[in-house]
């Protein structure tokens, strides 16, 4: 009897910490998206505050521009908030951020290409 009240005890007591730091985590990652999400949709300036395009995603530590044609890869280390529009500051390599957002947008494309495969109408 008193084994079972023991197990019991213990049981609900792991649970209870395993609960706890999952809801710890998620509550995390929800600050980090709300983070990521403030970047996103908003116009994106350079240095002398010309428009180089419009931020559309975060890839790990990259954000992507959308820029003409083009997509562009920038670190968020180059990126500072200034009211509704983001600056890039410092230098970036034009052709080291082609690669970047280039390659970003072949591996998202393709993702949404093997999502589409589903063929069920849509």
């Amino acid at each position: 009897m008193f084994i079972s009240i023991f197990q019991s005890i213990i049981f609900q007591e792991i649970l209870g910490v395993v609960l706890l730091f999952k809801g710890k985590k998620n509550k995390q990652n929800d600050s980090d998206k709300d983070n990521e999400n403030k970047l996103l949709c908003r116009f994106v300036l350079d240095g002398a505050g010309r428009k180089i395009g419009e931020s559309i995603a975060i890839d790990d530590d990259i954000l992507i521009i959308k820029s003409g044609m083009k997509y562009l890869g920038v670190p968020l280390k180059h990126i500072e908030e200034e009211k509704k529009t983001l600056l890039v500051k410092g230098l970036v390599e034009q052709d080291k951020a082609e690669i970047m957002g280039e390659k970003w947008r072949r591996e998202s494309f393709y993702k949404m290409d093997d999502v589409k495969g589903n063929d069920d109408g849509f």
